[in-house]
């Protein structure tokens, strides 16, 4: 009894020192993580993969990873190219990159339907409402994936997840596989990072966005891998404001994703303002409790929205601790310079003299910044014509003939092995 009367002032205490120091708001913050954690205690939730691919897998694994054949290609008439996903959420940077390259597909001539992979048992037509809305402008047929694959030249897996999920079905078509990240990483070691990593030796044909993954997948997983180049969306990313209209920094704020190093970011961010009061600083993405220094909280932001803020800035800190996101590019468009943690997986992907690279603490990311907000006016004014240039070829309708052209490839080699083998 003594010991729960001690441990309720003590929590009391505490609740009081942290309403002091973060506010209300950063107190509920806290608050609805405990209930979530209580209510979806570790281990309670289960595995994203159904105990039919369990047992597909070790068929085909007994096969050596063989599946059913494509249909036959005689290079003239149009593909047909299922694509296996998630039902995406607002904002999904990782659906709008795949609608991208399924919209490149039909521009191409080729016949695409898009199969929705709900483990929740989610409404398709609440689902289709959301893709209408959120990428208007995919003009794609989409389905359950319930109701099974049909027969087509290619069948593409665009997570891990997804990758799992076709191992089991008898539909004719080329496995292949978008990754756009190294998957395994978003999880800590164990059953999710096994799962993850086990996809990489299923035999798909590996389409990946950068050479980095495309790297790890030949060389420690000997699965074919093609790479794509990163894109921006030239139309709505421009450089339109002169160096003195650029007075603040933004940043890329996504506490919920791991990999994009959102703790790191914010100790950067409050020893920057230290040293640099007057400088504005815009979040946005996600919103966060009051840090205890000025921030100005833009929230999710459409393309207009985000061109705008980064024609305001002069630089934007954007690290990510696996497959860098299409915010440099973005960034670059818009003459703002990103500042991007030093790593071989962003060198090799952005390959770009304009992006300032700094060391993985804060006070090096405050360096790079310092060093960009510091220049004069006509070097900023500089900087801002050649970052933008940088980027005026990596439009996404020429990744679009990218990914169309190496589908075309696979699809055209697995013909030609189905008549050699025949």
């Amino acid at each position: 009894m003594q010991r729960s009367f001690v441990e309720i002032v003590a929590r009391t205490r505490q609740a009081r020192r942290l309403l002091e120091k973060e506010g209300l708001s950063g107190l509920a913050w806290r608050g609805r993580r405990r209930l979530s954690a209580k209510l979806t205690p570790l281990g309670s939730v289960g595995l994203e993969v159904t105990d039919e691919s369990f047992a597909s897998a070790a068929e085909c694994a007994a096969t050596g990873w063989r599946f059913p054949d494509a249909l036959p290609w005689d290079g003239q008439e149009p593909l047909r190219i299922a694509w296996v996903c998630y039902p995406p959420t607002p904002g999904s940077g990782g659906h709008t990159t795949l609608f991208r390259m399924v919209q490149a597909a039909i521009d191409a001539g080729h016949a695409c339907t898009v199969y929705l992979l709900d483990h929740h048992e989610g409404e398709l037509s609440r689902h289709i409402a959301k893709i209408r809305l959120g990428w208007p402008s995919l003009k794609v047929t989409i389905r359950d994936f319930r109701d099974g694959i049909e027969d087509s030249h290619a069948i593409i897996a665009s997570s891990w997840q997804s990758a799992w999920a076709i191992l089991g079905q008898g539909s004719r078509g080329v496995r292949c596989y978008l990754v756009q990240d190294f998957e395994p990483s978003f999880y800590p070691a164990g059953s999710e990072y096994a799962l993850a990593e086990a996809t990489y030796r299923f035999g798909f044909k590996g389409i990946t966005a950068g050479p980095w993954i495309a790297s790890i997948l030949r060389n420690n997983y000997g699965m074919t891998a093609t790479s794509f180049d990163f894109g921006c969306d030239l139309a709505h990313y421009q450089a339109f404001a002169h160096a003195a209209d650029r007075s603040g920094i933004c940043y890329y704020c996504r506490p919920s994703t791991p990999r994009r190093m959102h703790e790191l970011s914010m100790a950067a961010i409050q020893l920057f303002h230290a040293e640099e009061p007057s400088i504005p600083i815009h979040f946005y993405g996600e919103l966060v409790p009051d840090p205890g220094f000025p921030i100005i909280q833009h929230g999710m932001l459409d393309p207009a929205g985000l061109n705008e803020l980064y024609n305001s800035c002069v630089a934007g800190l954007v690290l990510s601790a696996t497959n860098v996101s299409l915010v440099p590019y973005e960034m670059l468009a818009s003459g703002c310079i990103p500042v991007v943690n030093d790593a071989d997986h962003n060198r090799m992907v952005l390959a770009n003299e304009f992006v300032e690279y700094a060391g993985q603490t804060p006070h090096e990311l405050v360096m790079a910044l310092r060093g960009l907000v510091g220049r004069s006016d006509d070097a900023k004014q500089a900087m801002i014509g050649s970052a933008s240039a940088s980027v005026a070829t990596k439009s996404w309708a020429s990744v679009g003939h990218q990914v169309v052209d190496c589908i075309e490839n696979l699809v055209r080699e697995a013909s030609v092995d189905q008549v050699a083998g025949a």
